[in-house]
C-alpha cells in the first residue's frame, strides 16, 4: 500500500501558457551541453572542434573522478567549445550527423552509469550535487511529477516502459530502499520501490520534501535523488546496452505564441525548439527550466539545460506602463498577500506575469512570510541569517542538509526584501561541501 504525504504550506504559480496536446518530434540542428548543470566536480574537455563522435561519446571527464562522462547525446561533429571569462567552459557543441551509437557492455551497472552519463543526471544529498565516485546511499528517492509552474511530464512517453527495470537497477545501488514519489491518480505503480502518495501544492515535487517526510537525512548519511525520466534511460540501458537521450519538453509561459510539447535531443539549440513562438518586436525573457529555478538563456545562442524537459518564454516588463505603478488595483495583478483586488476574481486563474520583481533590496524582517511556503520543519529566516553570516554550525543545526537551492526558490518569489536565496543556498553547500 502506497504511504501518502499532504503538503499543506506551498504556493501554486497560477502562470498562464500551459502546454497540452501530444508532442511533435523536433530534430535539432545544434546540440549543447553545459558542465555548469553538473555540480560537484571540475569538469574537462575530452574533445576539440572537428572532432568526430558517436551518441554517447564523452565530452567532459571529472577531474576527481575520471570514470564519470558529460556524454553527447547525439552522432556528429564537435563544432565549438564556448569560453567565458578566464576560459571557462560554457558549452560543448555538436553538429548532429550519423548513426553511430556507443554501447556500454560491462555488466557493471555502476560503471556503466558514469561512462553513460546518468550518473551525473542523479543528486546527492547533502549538499545536492551529483554523486560521489564511491558513494553509497542510503535510500533513492525517485520524483515522478513536477510540481512546478507549467511543469510537463518527468517520463518521456517513448521510454517510458523502461521505468521498471530502472527501478530494479536502482535498487541494486543500495542496501536501503527506493521510494517513487507520484500524484495520486497518476497510474504509477511498481514491484521494486515503496510508492509514496503526494498530495498538496509546490513544492510537493520536490525531493527533499519527500525525504523529510518519509526518512530524514542526519549528518553523515547520504542519499540520491532522480527523476524518473533519467531512471527510465537507465532501464533501457540495462535493458539495451545503450540510451536514448532524447527529451521531452514542454514550451511553455504567457509569451509563448503556441504552448507546446515537443521530443528533441538532449540539449538542443534554443533556435530549432522556438521556432514561430517568439513574439516578434517583444522585450522577452527565454528561460531553460520553470520560472522559479530556471536559467536565463539567449533564444538565439542557447540550448535547453538540464533537466531537459521546460522551456519558458514571459515578457521582460521593461516596456510596462501601468497606472499609479505598484499602487494600482489592477485587478489582473497577482499577490498572496490579497494586496491587490484579484484574489475576489480567484487566485487559481491564469495570470501573465513578466520578469519584473515588483520590489527592491532592503533588509529581512523576520516576518513569517516564508515558513507559508516553506514546507519543512525548518526556520527558514534564521537558516538564511546563518548562511549569510558564513556560520557552519549554525547551518547545521538549523537543518541545511535537509534542502537543496530549489527549496528557496518559492520563498525568493514571496520575499518582501528580494533577496537571491537559491544563489545564497548554493553558495553554502558549496563551503560546507569543501570544508567537509
Amino acid at each position: 500500500m502506497a504511504r501518502e504525504i499532504n503538503i499543506k504550506k506551498g504556493l501554486d504559480i497560477p502562470l498562464a501558457g500551459k502546454a497540452e496536446g501530444k508532442p511533435e518530434s523536433i530534430n535539432a540542428g545544434l546540440i549543447g551541453i553545459c558542465p555548469d548543470d553538473f555540480p560537484g566536480y571540475t569538469w574537462k574537455c575530452d574533445v576539440k572542434p572537428g572532432d568526430v563522435v558517436a551518441k554517447g561519446s564523452p565530452l567532459f571527464h571529472a577531474k576527481e573522478a575520471e570514470k564519470i562522462k558529460l556524454v553527447s547525446p547525439v552522432a556528429g561533429t564537435v563544432e565549438e567549445i564556448r569560453r567565458g571569462e578566464r576560459r571557462h567552459i560554457l558549452a560543448v557543441t555538436v553538429k548532429p550527423g550519423g548513426d553511430d551509437v556507443v554501447r556500454f557492455e560491462s555488466k557493471d551497472l555502476a560503471e556503466k552509469l558514469k561512462l553513460s552519463g546518468l550518473w551525473a543526471m542523479m543528486r546527492q544529498r547533502p549538499y545536492d550535487v551529483v554523486p560521489g565516485e564511491e558513494a553509497a546511499p542510503r535510500d533513492i528517492f525517485v520524483a515522478a511529477f513536477d510540481s512546478s509552474p507549467l511543469a510537463g511530464n518527468v517520463i518521456p512517453t517513448h521510454i517510458a516502459e523502461y521505468l521498471e527495470l530502472g527501478l530494479e537497477g536502482l535498487k541494486s545501488l543500495t542496501k536501503g530502499a527506493v521510494y517513487l514519489a507520484v500524484r495520486p491518480g497518476q497510474g504509477l505503480r511498481t514491484k521494486v520501490a515503496k510508492v509514496i502518495d503526494v498530495n498538496g501544492p509546490h513544492p510537493a515535487g520536490n525531493p527533499s520534501v519527500h525525504i523529510a517526510a518519509v526518512a530524514p537525512i542526519n549528518k553523515g548519511e547520504t542519499v540520491w535523488t532522480v527523476d524518473a525520466g533519467t531512471v527510465a534511460r537507465i532501464g533501457m540501458l540495462i535493458k539495451k546496452g545503450y540510451c536514448d537521450y532524447r527529451a521531452e519538453v514542454a514550451v511553455t509561459g504567457p509569451a509563448a505564441q503556441k504552448p507546446k510539447k515537443v521530443v528533441t535531443e538532449i540539449g538542443a539549440s534554443l533556435t530549432d525548439i522556438l521556432k514561430g513562438e517568439l513574439k516578434e518586436g517583444e522585450s522577452l525573457r527565454v528561460i531553460a527550466g520553470n520560472v522559479l529555478t530556471g536559467i536565463k538563456v539567449d533564444p538565439t545562442s542557447g540550448f535547453l539545460r538540464f533537466p531537459y524537459r521546460q522551456i519558458t518564454i514571459i515578457e521582460e516588463g521593461d516596456k510596462a506602463d501601468e497606472f499609479m505603478g505598484w499602487a494600482s488595483m489592477n485587478p489582473d495583478k497577482f499577490s498572496i498577500k490579497r494586496t491587490f483586488p484579484a484574489f475576489l476574481k480567484g487566485l487559481q486563474r491564469p495570470f501573465n506575469f513578466d520578469a519584473r520583481i515588483k520590489g527592491g533590496h532592503r533588509a529581512m524582517i523576520l516576518s513569517g512570510e516564508l515558513d507559508k511556503v516553506f514546507p519543512f520543519d525548518i526556520y527558514p529566516e534564521y537558516l538564511i541569517k546563518a548562511m549569510q553570516a558564513g556560520d557552519f554550525d549554525r547551518m547545521e543545526k538549523l537543518g541545511i542538509y535537509e534542502i537543496a537551492p530549489e527549496d528557496f526558490a518559492l520563498p525568493e518569489f514571496v520575499d518582501t526584501s528580494k533577496q537571491e536565496l537559491q544563489k545564497l543556498t548554493r553558495e553554502s553547500l558549496e563551503r560546507l561541501r569543501k570544508d567537509s
